[in-house]
């Protein structure tokens, strides 16, 4: 069974443009699921090893041994991770952003939620990736300063809030899960602000939204196809795309 897939060419506010690639999944026939990769691998290769047709980028993951004070094996994600219901290992955000930071939480095939980390479960069942910052709440747009992306950019390559970029972000209507990956870093293709990813999303429907990880490993497969163009800071194609530490992956159901 596949998405509803969309190619966008979009006209930004100063005359650039970006091509963003949407998959719709609709949630009575698909089911939402967080998958840790067994190492960082590109989201295609391991899409075709393991017989998967529809996913995306999930969150972020720790690009040296030290980040934000904290140490971790390279390849390690960030922020809170459970599938199944269990804890996974990770690195934690920084408090007190970690209490924060929002999450995409899959209950149960069928149920998705996306909110911030305060407003779900303590204990939470199913599956929870946590990424953020939250771009879309009630079908409005959000500011994204409380998630203290850019006081807690110490754990990232660079401040995620600042400029346009590559991005990925999940949306949900409550009965459809919208997927948007889009292209950057070429002179023909401008990326987007948060703030223009999240007004994409609320043109495209969604209810709720949060941003995923993104530049490089911004990453969109459908029909087991790799739909976007990653790119490396300079510009130049990453053939496959960059490896990745977490997966979300849309079941036929």
């Amino acid at each position: 069974m596949s998405a509803d897939l969309r190619r966008l060419r979009l006209k930004l506010a100063d005359g650039a443009h970006t091509t963003a690639h949407v998959a719709v999944y609709p949630l009575e026939r698909f089911a939402l699921g967080v998958h840790l990769l067994p190492g960082p691998t590109p989201l295609e290769a391991w899409c075709r090893a393991d017989g998967v047709d529809e996913a995306m980028v999930g969150g972020f993951y720790v690009r040296s041994l030290r980040t934000g004070g904290g140490v971790a094996a390279a390849g390690t994600p960030l922020g809170e991770l459970r599938t199944h219901g269990v804890v996974r290992e990770s690195l934690p955000f920084s408090a007190p952003w970690d209490a924060r930071r929002a999450c995409v939480h899959a209950p149960a095939p069928g149920q998705v939620q996306i909110a911030r980390r305060e407003n779900l479960s303590v204990e939470p069942v199913g599956d929870l990736l946590q990424s953020g910052p939250l771009l879309v709440r009630d079908g409005r747009a959000v500011d994204h300063a409380d998630e203290g992306f850019s006081l807690g950019a110490n754990q990232f390559d660079s401040d995620i809030t600042v400029g346009r970029y590559p991005r990925a972000a999940l949306g949900c209507d409550g009965e459809r899960l919208i997927a948007l990956a889009c292209d950057g870093r070429a002179d023909d293709e401008a990326g987007l602000t948060l703030d223009e990813l999240g007004a994409v999303l609320i043109q495209l429907g969604a209810r709720d939204a949060l941003n995923l990880d993104g530049g490089g490993s911004t990453s969109l497969v459908s029909g087991g196809i790799l739909r976007n163009v990653p790119r490396e800071s300079h510009g130049v194609p990453l053939t496959g795309g960059r490896p990745i530490a977490t997966a979300l992956v849309f079941a036929s159901r």
